[in-house]
C-alpha cells in the first residue's frame, strides 16, 4: 500500500510516498480503510524535525475517516462500520496519509451520519483539541472566554463548544473573519492587532500561540491554556497555566461527531489532494491563508 512518510525532515520536499506492507491490527485495534486524511500543521511540525533528528522513517498523518475492513480482538467494532479516529504519536513508522491505517478501537468513534468522508477527517484532530482544553479551563456557563486565532482548525472549533456550553466568547481573529466567528457563537469579536482588556476574561483559549500577550488578558486566578506544551508563559498574577498534550478519546470523539450532526460542530475543508500529491499539500499548507483544512484522499 502507499503512504506518506518522511525519512529525512526538512521542507514540502521531503514528504515521500512510499510502498508498505499492509498493516494488520492486533488485539484492541482495527484496520481503516482510509477514504480521507486532514492534513495539519503538526504533521508539517513532524516533517520538518520539530518532535525529533533524522533516522527511521515516520509516517505522517493524525485524522482520519474511513471504513474498517479488520479488527482484532476484543474491540467492539465490526467490518464495514464508517468511523472517523485519531492517531496520535509523534514518531511512528505509520500514521493516517496512507491507505490503511491502524488504530486503537479506543481511538475511534462512528463518523457523523451528516457528514462525507472529507469533512468528517478534519474533525478530530480540531475539535479533541478544542473539546480538551476547554475541559482544562474548567469555566463555568455565564463566564467569560478569550480564543485567540478563533477563525482557526482548533479556535474554531473552540468558539463553538464553548458558546454550547454556555460561555460568554469574545473571538480574536482577523478582521475579515468577524461574519464567521460570530456566526458560530461568538458573543464578541476584536480584531487581530487590537488589544483585549487587560485582566478581563476568566479564561483564555491562546490557539493563536500570542503568550504573553494573551495571559495579559486573563484576570487575576483565572486560567490559561494553550496548545503547544513548553511554549507556554510563565505564571503570574495566580493565573493557572496549562497546554495542551491531545490525546485519543472514543467517548468525547463520540460526543463530538453528535454534536456535528446537529450543526453545532462545523468541520471546513479547503482543499483535498490525492495521497500521491501529499507533498504538493504540504507546500500549499506551508504558504497560510487557508479557512479550513486540506484533506489528502487515498
Amino acid at each position: 500500500m502507499r503512504a506518506a512518510t518522511v525519512s529525512r525532515f526538512g521542507g514540502p520536499e521531503a514528504v515521500e510516498i512510499t510502498e508498505l506492507p499492509v498493516p494488520a491490527a492486533g488485539p484492541g485495534q482495527v484496520r481503516i480503510k482510509v477514504a480521507a486524511a486532514a492534513l495539519n500543521p503538526v504533521d508539517a511540525a513532524m516533517r520538518a524535525g520539530v518532535f525529533g533528528s533524522d533516522g527511521d522513517s515516520i509516517g505522517l498523518g493524525w485524522d482520519v475517516a474511513g471504513t474498517i475492513d479488520a479488527v482484532g480482538d476484543g474491540t467492539g467494532w465490526s467490518a464495514g462500520d464508517r468511523v472517523i479516529g485519531l492517531a496520535t504519536g509523534h514518531r511512528t513508522p505509520l500514521g493516517t496519509h496512507a491507505e490503511y491505517a491502524v488504530l486503537d478501537a479506543d481511538a475511534t468513534a462512528a463518523a457523523p451520519a451528516t457528514l462525507d468522508d472529507v469533512h468528517a477527517a478534519a474533525l478530530p484532530l480540531n475539535a479533541l483539541s478544542a473539546f480538551q482544553a476547554l475541559e482544562m479551563l474548567a469555566l463555568r456557563p455565564g463566564q467569560n472566554l478569550l480564543v485567540t486565532g478563533a477563525a482557526g482548525g482548533v479556535g474554531g472549533h473552540a468558539v463553538e463548544l464553548a458558546h454550547h456550553r454556555g460561555l460568554k466568547v469574545t473571538a480574536l481573529a482577523s478582521a475579515g473573519d468577524e461574519e464567521f466567528v460570530v456566526s458560530r457563537g461568538a458573543g464578541h469579536f476584536l480584531a487581530r492587532g487590537r488589544t483585549p482588556a487587560p485582566a478581563g476574561f476568566d479564561g483564555v483559549l491562546d490557539a493563536a500561540m500570542l503568550g504573553r500577550d494573551a495571559l495579559a488578558a486573563v484576570r487575576d486566578g483565572g486560567a490559561y491554556v494553550g496548545l503547544w506544551p513548553g511554549q507556554e508563559p510563565e505564571p503570574e498574577r495566580g493565573v493557572r497555566i496549562d497546554a495542551l498534550d491531545v490525546r485519543a478519546d472514543s467517548a468525547q470523539l463520540a460526543v463530538l461527531a453528535r454534536l456535528a450532526d446537529t450543526g453545532a460542530l462545523l468541520p471546513r475543508v479547503a482543499q483535498t489532494y490525492p495521497l500521491d500529491a501529499a507533498a504538493e499539500a504540504h507546500a500549499r499548507l506551508a504558504e497560510g491563508g487557508l479557512r479550513g483544512r486540506i484533506v489528502l484522499v487515498p
